[in-house]
C-alpha cells in the first residue's frame, strides 16, 4: 500500500485567482482523507476528478477562516448530492457549534450525520484508526488552539517465502493467507513450522505529517521523526522574521531546520504569505538547510511509497 497527497490549497489567508487557502487530500487505498477546508475547496475537488463520495473524515487543524471556511459549502453539496454516509469531522471545540449554527440558520436538512470529533488536548492523541491507518494530532504553537495530523499506514499482511515454502509438500495454497496473517503451519502430524520460517516481513510503512499553521516549535520534532513526507508552512521568507514571530508563523528557513532535525526523507513548503510575487526565496532558503525540499503547488500529487 502507499498514500498519496494531493494539494488542493496552499497559500494563507487571502485566497488568489491561482492560489487558493488550505485544503489537501490524502489517499489510503480506496479512501480519502480531507485535511484542512479553505474557500474553495470542493470547487478544486471537482477541478482535479477528486471523488466526493469517498471523503467520509475531514481533519481541521484550527478555526481560522482560510482552514475551514469551505467545509459548509462541502456538507451543503453532500447535503444536495443525497449523501447517506456518515461524515467524521475532526478538529478544535467549537467547530460543532460552528457548522450545525449555519446548518440551523440557513434551514439545512442533511441526509446523512455528521460525526464530530472536537479536540481540546495539548498533548499528542491518538483521534482516528482503522485497520489501514492512525492519525494522532501533533499539537501546534499559533495564536489559537492548534493541530497538526500525522498519518501513519499500519503494517500489512506479511510476505510470503516461497523459496522455504516450495520446500514443504504438505503445503496448499490456501494455507497462505493464514501465513501472511502470521500464523504457523500445522502439519499432518500435528508438529508445527513457525511462521517465521515460511515469511518475510512486510512492505515498509508511509507516514505523512501535516504542520499548518505554527511559529516556529522544535517540540513537534520526536513527532516527526523520520516521516515519509513533511508539509510545514513557511508563511514569510528570513526577511520578515519579526512578522512571523509577532503572527506566530514560521519563515522557510525554520521549517528546514524542522525538517532537517527530524530527519525527514522529503518537505513541501506551503501557506505563503499574499506579501510575495513568487516563492523561490522561500524554497532558496529552505533547500541551504534542507536540501529535498519543494514547494506546495495546486494539483501538486504526491506519492509516498
Amino acid at each position: 500500500m502507499s498514500l498519496k497527497l494531493t494539494i488542493l490549497g496552499f497559500h494563507s489567508a487571502t485566497p488568489r485567482l491561482n492560489a487558493l487557502p488550505t485544503s489537501q487530500v490524502l489517499e489510503v487505498k480506496n479512501q480519502l482523507f480531507l485535511i484542512d477546508c479553505g474557500e474553495g475547496t470542493q470547487m478544486q475537488l471537482r477541478k482535479h476528478h477528486i471523488s466526493f463520495g469517498k471523503i467520509n473524515h475531514v481533519f481541521i487543524s484550527h478555526l481560522h477562516g482560510d482552514h475551514f471556511f469551505g467545509l459548509i459549502g462541502l456538507i451543503s453539496s453532500f447535503g444536495l448530492l443525497s449523501r447517506t454516509k456518515s461524515l467524521h469531522i475532526h478538529g478544535p471545540k467549537g467547530i460543532k457549534e460552528v457548522i450545525e449554527l449555519q446548518i440551523r440558520i440557513s434551514q439545512s436538512h442533511l441526509s446523512f450525520p455528521l460525526i464530530f470529533n472536537e479536540l481540546e488536548n495539548t498533548e499528542s492523541e491518538l483521534i482516528w484508526e482503522d485497520k489501514d491507518i492512525e492519525v494522532r494530532t501533533i499539537p501546534l504553537n499559533h495564536r489559537i488552539y492548534t493541530n497538526g495530523f500525522l498519518f501513519i499506514e499500519k503494517p500489512g499482511l506479511l510476505n510470503l517465502d516461497m523459496e522455504s515454502i516450495l520446500k514443504e509438500p504438505e503445503m496448499e495454497r490456501c494455507d497462505y493467507y493464514n501465513l501472511k496473517k502470521g500464523k504457523n503451519f500445522i502439519k499432518k502430524d500435528k508438529s508445527e513450522i513457525p511462521n517465521h520460517q515460511l515469511t518475510l516481513p512486510p512492505k515498509k510503512t508511509a507516514r505523512y505529517a501535516f504542520c499548518s499553521d505554527t511559529s516556529y516549535y522544535p517540540q513537534i520534532i520526536p513527532l516527526l521523526k523520520d516521516v515519509d513526507l513533511l508539509y510545514h508552512e513557511a508563511t514569510f521568507t528570513k526577511e520578515h522574521e519579526a512578522l512571523a514571530y509577532l503572527t506566530k508563523h514560521t519563515f522557510a528557513e525554520q521549517a528546514g531546520k524542522i525538517a532537517k532535525k527530524a530527519k525527514v526523507k522529503q518537505l513541501i513548503l506551503g501557506h505563503f504569505s499574499s506579501r510575495y510575487a513568487n516563492y523561490y526565496e522561500h524554497l532558496k532558503e529552505a533547500k541551504q538547510v534542507f536540501e529535498n525540499t519543494i514547494l506546495a503547488e495546486e494539483g501538486l500529487t504526491i506519492e509516498i511509497n
